[in-house]
C-alpha cells in the first residue's frame, strides 16, 4: 500500500465495520488511543488473516512502518524512570516493527487480544495477552485503548503477569480510576480462567500458522490518525 491510500477495504458483504467482515489479505489499521485522552498514539498497519462473527485475526509483518509513543525530549519511554514515564510531555514518532512478525487475535467483545510471537526460523516463543478495551471497528480498521496489565503464556501452559508496575503507576498518575482498574483486574482474572482451561485461542493451533507469501508489507497512511466516520463493536 502506498502512503495516502494504505487502507484498502472490500465493499458490500466483504466490508469491515458494521457492514460485514474483511476478506483475508485486506490491509487495515490496528490503533490505540492514548490513555485518558482522545488522540491515537499507536497505529500499526496489518493484514487480515481471518474475520468472522467470532474473531478477528491479523498479521503484523516484520518491517512494517508504525506509529508509537515517544517522550518529547527524545528519551525512549522504556528508559524513562517509572515515576515520570507517564507524566513527561509526549509525542509520537514513526518507526518500523523489527524482528519477527506478530499474529494478533481478538474475539468480539473480549477486553483483551492475544498475540503470538516467534523466534527467527518460526520457532514459537509465546502467547501474550494484552488487556485492553474491546475493539471498535470502523471502515479502515480497529481501535482500542491499552490497559497496561498483560499476561505471558508459554508453550508449556505456564503463565505470569506482566507490567504490574506500570499498571500501578498508571493509577497513581490518574490514567485510570479505581473503577476502571478493577474492571481491568477482572478481565485479567477472566483471561487466566481461559488459560487454565486451555480455551481458545490457545488450543486452536495458531502457533503453526504461517502468512501467505504473496502478502506485501502494508504502508502507513498519511492520515493514520483520522477520526473514523462510523464505528461498531
Amino acid at each position: 500500500m502506498a502512503d495516502g491510500d494504505a487502507v484498502s477495504t472490500e465493499t458490500g458483504a466483504g466490508a469491515g465495520g458494521a457492514a460485514g467482515h474483511w476478506s483475508p489479505g485486506t490491509q487495515i489499521l490496528w490503533r490505540y488511543r492514548e490513555n485518558a485522552g482522545e488522540r491515537f498514539h499507536i497505529a500499526r498497519p496489518v493484514t487480515v488473516v481471518q474475520d468472522d462473527a467470532d474473531q478477528l485475526a491479523v498479521w503484523l509483518a516484520p518491517g512494517t512502518e508504525c506509529v508509537k509513543p515517544a517522550l518529547a525530549d527524545g528519551t525512549p519511554p522504556h528508559l524513562e524512570p517509572l515515576a515520570s514515564r507517564y507524566t513527561k510531555p509526549r509525542t509520537v514518532q514513526r518507526d518500523r516493527w523489527f524482528g519477527t512478525g506478530v499474529l494478533k487475535l481478538a474475539r468480539r467483545g473480549e477486553p483483551w487480544s492475544v498475540w503470538l510471537f516467534w523466534e527467527p526460523g518460526w520457532r514459537f516463543k509465546n502467547w501474550y495477552v494484552n488487556l485492553e478495551e474491546p475493539l471498535t471497528r470502523w471502515e479502515g480498521g480497529v481501535d482500542s485503548e491499552d490497559h497496561f496489565l498483560d499476561i505471558s503464556v508459554h508453550p508449556d501452559r505456564s503463565w505470569h503477569w506482566r507490567d504490574e508496575d506500570e499498571f500501578a503507576q498508571a493509577q497513581r498518575d490518574g490514567l485510570m480510576d479505581a473503577r476502571l482498574a478493577e474492571r481491568v483486574r477482572q478481565a485479567g482474572r477472566d483471561a487466566v480462567e481461559v488459560i487454565r482451561a486451555w480455551g481458545p485461542p490457545f488450543a486452536d493451533g495458531w502457533q503453526d500458522w504461517r502468512p501467505n507469501p504473496s502478502w506485501g508489507v502494508p504502508s502507513l497512511p498519511d492520515d493514520w490518525d483520522r477520526t473514523p466516520a462510523h464505528v461498531s463493536s
